[in-house]
């Protein structure tokens, strides 16, 4: 019975230690820092900047690739004849 007590008693130690390690690493803070505090200004607005650069990227990305597939279906522009060398 006191082996089983212990074995339980690990294992939620384990757990509880290991959300708190996880929620950590998760949010990029160090492992033994408080997992309930808030962000700061400064982790908040590195996260928004981030976040923006990636669907800037994005936007970017998709932008691109209906451009390229306009100039794929339309037919190619041919130059005037007065502009064409001889």
């Amino acid at each position: 019975m006191k082996r089983i007590k212990g074995i339980i008693l690990g294992l939620v130690i384990g757990l509880a230690l290991g959300l708190w390690f996880g929620f950590n690493m998760g949010a990029d803070r160090p492992l033994l820092s408080n997992p309930f505090e808030e962000a700061t200004f400064q982790e908040k607005i590195k996260e928004t900047g981030g976040t923006l650069m990636e669907k800037g990227g994005e936007a970017l990305e998709k932008g691109g690739q209906a451009l390229k597939q306009q100039s794929e279906e339309d037919e190619p522009l041919a130059l005037p004849e007065e502009y064409q060398r001889q």
